[in-house]
């Protein structure tokens, strides 16, 4: 069905897949496709459901929740030669695009007719929208835009059994059971998608961007509960406590203000007059909040140079620490001087240091766990500091997850969250897209299910362990 270079089989080449952005969790897959139409990819999903073989679907492998994990005896469908721009309509105030699309690439086709793509993870630069769509992912600007889910109108997607389907169309909402909403941030669980049409957004008449420097985290997140309560929606507002910003200083020397606990950056947009009262008032707030220096970008190469150091804050911390896990997790922004000083306590109980970046506006915590792997049980003892931060969140009426999924990584935090019977429901949805549960086993759901079982608590071998279909983490 595919053609030379579309199926890798050597050991090592197989390797180069065998984790997403999270490396602590790898599988090196049995087989790796590269399709290069929707009608190859849906003709490898009907082989392997003929076969009763597991796939999982990969884009670009920046996500961060090990969603992308491949399966030891599946294929791994990777989507990133299915790279095209199909249609840029601005009439329409929409784009057709594949999934292994870049998402700034569709911002940059519709800039020249003034609009562009609002979702903007901070892996934007190589991400892809088939990704974006699994995942649900968000950004600094969903603060005011809203997530992925609030940008895709229509989706071509490949159901279990090899079949292409669509969901949606150009129109904002179609009639009956939303299961474009239900596929968008399924993960892989329930298909992939080979077409997205995605909502563009007209390029806003002004931008202002401001840097406010805050002795302590308490003050920063005082400032945001006061913008927000002001009643002014910034396009974003983001945070960086002292040691992301020193991550962040030693990567890519992004001169903030020294001295500084924790940054907020402010970003408005809209008609000039708007922006200019809004920024009045912005400014007035971090002052009030304790604010002892406030940069103005002058410029779209001064605004670029304040949000270098949050974009590259990820990565950044490598510069200070041999290692770190990413974490994910949203609470009340109110919530966030109490759920900081929390997390800085059980750190340091367990000898880890933590740097938190995150969408302050929206209450979305991206704690970073730095730990050294070289040191015998410390990633484990990473992990369980990962995972009190979660049960933080969730103790403050959060969740597990912001925007970076469940996939692997926090399967076994979802009761946590919700009920058995929640769970039934969510996997009787599953089924009745898959219902051989050969589509991204092992992932979202906290134990692998057959579809028809009976609920309850597992003993003895899993029947998809026994089938060599699953595995039980």
């Amino acid at each position: 069905m595919l053609g030379p270079g579309q199926v890798l089989t050597d050991r090592q080449q197989l390797r180069t897949y065998e984790c997403d952005g999270l490396a602590q969790y790898r599988v090196v897959p049995a087989l790796v496709v590269l399709p290069r139409t929707a009608g190859q990819v849906a003709a490898v999903v009907r082989a392997c459901a003929d076969g009763g073989v597991p796939f999982v679907a990969r884009g670009s492998g920046t996500g961060l929740s090990g969603g992308a994990l491949p399966h030891a005896d599946g294929v791994l469908i990777v989507t990133s030669q299915l790279r095209d721009i199909l249609a840029v309509r601005p009439a329409d105030e929409r784009a057709v695009v594949q999934p292994g699309v870049i998402n700034l690439q569709v911002s940059r086709a519709a800039e020249p007719y003034g609009y562009y793509y609002a979702p903007d993870p901070s892996s934007q630069q190589i991400c892809s929208i088939g990704g974006n769509v699994a995942e649900n992912a968000g950004g600094a600007h969903c603060l005011k835009y809203g997530f992925t889910t609030n940008h895709v109108t229509g989706l071509e997607i490949v159901t279990a059994d090899g079949e292409l389907v669509r969901l949606g169309g150009d129109a904002p909402d179609t009639p009956g059971y939303d299961l474009l909403g239900a596929f968008v941030g399924s993960e892989g669980t329930l298909g992939i998608a080979t077409e997205v049409t995605v909502r563009l957004t007209r390029l806003p008449a002004t931008v202002r961007t401001l840097l406010a420097a805050f002795r302590t985290v308490d003050q920063a997140s005082a400032a945001t509960s006061a913008i927000i309560a002001a009643g002014v929606v910034p396009a974003a507002v983001e945070m960086m406590d002292a040691l992301a910003v020193e991550a962040a200083e030693a990567a890519v020397h992004c001169d903030y203000p020294a001295g500084a606990g924790a940054v907020l950056i402010v970003e408005l947009d809209g008609p000039a007059a708007e922006v200019q009262a809004q920024f009045e008032q912005v400014t007035r707030l971090c002052d009030e909040a304790g604010a002892f220096e406030t940069r103005v970008a002058a410029d779209d190469t001064e605004r670029q140079l304040i949000w270098r150091g949050r974009k590259s804050a990820f990565a950044a911390v490598g510069r200070i620490s041999p290692n770190y896990l990413v974490q994910d997790g949203v609470i009340p922004r109110t919530a966030l001087p109490e759920v900081l000083r929390r997390i800085g306590e059980v750190a340091g109980v367990h000898g880890f240091r933590v740097a938190n970046v995150f969408h302050a506006g929206d209450g979305n915590l991206h704690p970073l766990v730095l730990f050294d792997d070289s040191r015998p049980g410390e990633a484990e003892r990473a992990e369980s500091v990962s995972g009190a931060i979660l049960e933080l969140c969730i103790e403050h009426g959060g969740s597990i997850t912001g925007e970076h999924g469940v996939g692997m990584d926090k399967s076994r935090y979802m009761p946590l969250m919700f009920s058995a019977d929640d769970l039934e429901t969510m996997h009787l949805v599953r089924c009745a897209f898959d219902p051989d549960g050969l589509a991204n086993p092992g992932k979202v759901f906290p134990t692998p299910r057959l579809c028809g079982e009976r609920p309850g608590v597992h003993s003895g071998a899993h029947p998809l362990q026994e089938a060599g279909l699953g595995e039980v983490f």
